[in-house]
């Protein structure tokens, strides 16, 4: 911490990191494969009521994923989170996106799929998300991409 704000990076430590990777998988679950099956940039989902709503209940999936495996989530609001961060980001392609109009591999398999695999492990299910993994990994199949 203290060698990247001497090179002039803002840093904050935190001791509950696990609550930041899951606060960060919320957003991510929710955002991307959406976004990949649409072919629309993030903002796009706020603007169609299925889309915004769709979005707003994969939050809501990760995050019980999240508090049934302990994690305290950096946010009080999954879907105001989720939202949130598609209206600062309106104008992006998210990553998933960019990787399905190129045809390269996506990162679905860690991002839906571990929470599938981490709903497993606590018993729950989760619609949604295994939905979102099968979907974006059979877009890429289509497509030619290779694995998801």
């Amino acid at each position: 911490v203290a060698a990247l704000r001497e090179a002039g990076f803002e840093v904050r430590q935190v001791d509950a990191v696990e609550g930041l990777v899951w606060g960060k998988l919320v957003v991510n679950t929710a955002i991307n494969p959406l976004t990949a099956l649409l072919g629309v940039r993030n903002g796009a989902l706020l603007s169609s009521p299925e889309a915004r709503a769709l979005m707003a209940d994969v939050a809501r999936e990760t995050a019980a994923v999240a508090a049934a495996r302990g994690a305290a989530l950096p946010y009080p609001d999954p879907v105001a989170a989720v939202e949130a961060v598609a209206r600062r980001t309106a104008s992006n392609r998210s990553s998933m996106l960019q990787d399905v109009l190129r045809g390269a591999p996506t990162e679905i398999d860690v991002l839906n799929g571990a929470v599938a695999r981490e709903a497993a492990a606590v018993e729950m299910e989760v619609p949604l998300n295994r939905t979102l993994w099968r979907l974006v990994r059979a877009l890429v199949e289509v497509r030619g991409g290779g694995e998801g």
